[in-house]
């Protein structure tokens, strides 16, 4: 069974790096804000982990992780935030917020596939360990 992924990004051509960066591996979805994510969210379409810009409209990166940190429900769903600041400041919030990593734009999409499967074989190594 493939993991899923939820890319966030108002760019489309983000989207579409992300989306045929990991389409072979992983079941992924693409939304153009955190508001409409997080609505899908709500009605039962959990992903194993989240890629998202911090720069959007409607909901911006930094209210996404609030909302999804504060739910209760998502606080296992690594987030992985997009940015093209490279301000210690902004990494440092986001980090605070809840965020697992950050990484800048433009990005390698190899680093960032590297990253994700990273990301999962700890949480699968934990779960293992764990016995859930």
């Amino acid at each position: 069974m493939k993991k899923k992924i939820f890319a966030i990004d108002d760019e489309q051509s983000i989207r579409f790096i992300i989306e045929n960066t990991f389409k072979k591996e992983f079941e992924i979805s693409t939304f153009i804000n955190g508001e409409k994510a997080l609505a899908a969210m709500q009605t039962g379409a959990i992903p194993d982990i989240i890629i998202c810009d911090i720069e959007m409209p409607i909901m911006d990166g930094f209210e996404f992780i609030k909302q999804v940190r504060a739910s209760g429900f998502f606080d296992d769903i690594p987030l992985l935030m997009l940015s093209g600041k490279e301000s210690s400041n902004d990494r440092i919030k986001c980090f605070e917020t809840g965020a697992d990593d950050y990484i800048i734009k433009p990005f390698n999409p190899k680093e960032l596939l590297a990253r994700v499967k990273r990301r999962l074989k700890s949480i699968d190594l934990y779960t293992l360990r764990k016995g859930y």
